[in-house]
């Protein structure tokens, strides 16, 4: 997957990182045996992927072109071409 940039843009890590918190969240209330605090991380859980969504749509859930990748285009352009 990393050749492929796959997950590697700013909405993905956001989506994540918001995710990631409210599912801390939810577990920390749900030990503490107190449904509104874990509802709420839920919440936060949703929220990270209406945002990660949001920011896809934005435009910032298309990885960058690196210059190996654009050289390879390049060269298999090129290539059909000939």
């Amino acid at each position: 997957m990393a050749g492929s940039s796959h997950g590697h843009t700013p909405a993905a890590w956001t989506g994540v990182i918001i995710s990631f918190i409210g599912f801390c969240a939810a577990g920390v209330f749900m030990v503490a045996a107190n449904p509104v605090g874990f509802w709420a991380g839920i919440a936060v859980v949703l929220l990270g992927g209406v945002v990660g969504l949001a920011m896809k749509a934005a435009g910032l859930g298309t990885p960058k072109e690196s210059a190996e990748m654009a050289q390879a285009r390049a060269r298999a352009a090129q290539a059909q071409v000939s």
